[in-house]
C-alpha cells in the first residue's frame, strides 16, 4: 500500500487500485443517547473526526470498485495497534504513520548525524511503541564512522532496559543479515529522522527497489529528505516493510503527561516508591525516581528525555 497526497494505491491480491476516501470517514456523526435501542436513530450532530486522515498505511480497508484499477475506501477495519503522532497545527489532530505492525525498526545514525541530537527523539518514539505494545528494533547505523567505544555505549544504554539493539553499517553490509531475519514474515516499518541511513538500508535488504538515496547536509549536519511519502513494500522473502519520510519532530499524540512515568519500562518498578502519590520526578523531595538517576539505576539521559517530553509531550 502507498498513501500520497492524500490518495492510496490499496493491493488487492494481484491488483494495485487506486483508491480516494470516502467523505462520510471524514466524519463522526452524533446520536441522542435517551434511547440506544432505537432503530430509527437521528443524528443529532457532525463533526470533523480528530485526525489527519482516517486512513494510513497499513490499515485493512473495504472499498468499492469503480473500474479501471479505480475505487472508493468506505471502511478503515479495526486496527490492531498504531504509530501516530500529533499533527502540526493549533488543532490537536491524531497523525497516523502506520497501523497493524509486527515490529518498529528505529533507525538512528552514530554518525551523521549525530546520535546525540537524536536522542529524545528515540526516547519518543519508544514511548509510543510502549504505549501500543508494539515490538521496536533499534538500529544504530554508520557505525564505521565511529569508534567502537561510541556505539558501545549507546546500545549498551538501551540493552540495559531491555530494548533488541543492533549495531549496523547499511553502506557496508555490517549487520544487513540479522536487521533481514528480524522482518521477515512480519510486518515492520522503517522510522527515524533524515539522514540516518533508512532508505539505503532498505535497498541493501532488497536490492532492485530504486529508492532515492540522499546525503546529509554539510551546513547543517542533518539529514535531507528524500523519501517523499510513505509507502508499503513486499519483500521477496515474505512479509513487509514500510519507508516513511524522515521526521524532525515527533510530538506525542493523547498521552496523559502525568502517565508518562509507566511508557519507561526502567522506571516502571519505582512507581508507587515515591513519598508522594502524586509526584511528577522533578522538584519534589524523596523521590524514588530521582535517586535511582543518582545511583545509577536509570541512566541520566533517559531521565532528561522523560522531562523535556512531560514538558511537551
Amino acid at each position: 500500500m502507498q498513501e500520497h497526497l492524500g490518495r492510496y494505491i490499496v493491493s488487492a491480491g494481484d491488483r494495485l487500485v487506486g483508491c480516494a476516501i470516502s467523505s462520510k470517514l471524514r466524519k463522526a456523526l452524533e446520536y441522542p443517547t435517551a434511547d440506544p435501542s432505537s432503530l430509527r436513530q437521528r443524528v443529532i450532530a457532525v463533526r470533523r473526526i480528530p485526525s489527519v486522515s482516517p486512513v494510513a498505511l497499513g490499515d485493512l480497508v473495504a472499498f468499492e470498485d469503480t473500474g479501471a484499477d479505480k475505487g472508493m475506501i468506505y471502511q478503515v477495519l479495526n486496527r490492531r495497534n498504531r504509530l501516530s503522532r500529533r499533527a502540526a497545527g493549533r488543532r490537536p489532530l491524531e497523525h497516523t504513520l502506520i497501523a497493524n505492525l509486527d515490529l518498529a525498526i528505529l533507525v538512528f545514525s552514530i554518525r551523521q548525524p549525530d546520535l546525540h541530537f537524536w536522542l529524545e527523539m528515540l526516547d519518543r518514539f519508544l514511548a509510543i511503541c510502549e504505549m501500543e505494545e508494539i515490538p521496536p528494533l533499534i538500529c544504530l547505523n554508520k557505525i564505521d564512522l565511529a569508534e567502537e567505544a561510541a556505539w558501545r555505549s549507546a546500545a549498551s544504554l538501551y540493552e540495559r532496559i531491555g530494548y533488541r539493539t543492533l549495531p549496523i553499517s547499511a553502506a557496508h553490509g555490517t549487520g544487513v543479515e540479522s536487521v533481514r531475519e528480524a522482518i521477515r514474515e512480519a510486518v515492520s516499518v522503517f522510522l527515524g529522522p533524515s539522514g540516518t541511513g533508512k532508505t539505503t538500508l532498505l535497498n541493501a535488504l532488497q536490492p532492485g527497489l530504486g529508492l532515492q538515496v540522499g546525503e546529509v547536509s554539510r551546513a547543517t549536519g542533518r539529514g535531507r529528505h528524500t523519501t517523499s511519502h510513505a509507502e508499503l513494500f513486499p519483500l521477496e522473502e515474505g512479509g513487509m516493510v514500510g519507508d516513511t519520510p524522515g521526521l524532525r519532530e515527533l510530538n506525542l499524540y493523547n498521552v496523559d503527561a502525568d502517565q508518562l512515568h509507566w511508557l519507561f519500562p526502567e522506571m516502571r518498578p519505582l512507581i508507587g516508591s515515591c513519598r508522594f502519590r502524586n509526584c511528577i520526578h522533578a522538584q519534589e523531595p524523596d523521590c524514588a525516581i530521582k535517586a535511582a538517576v543518582e545511583s545509577g539505576q536509570i541512566d541520566r539521559l533517559r531521565y532528561q528525555s522523560y522531562l523535556r517530553i512531560r514538558e511537551r509531550p
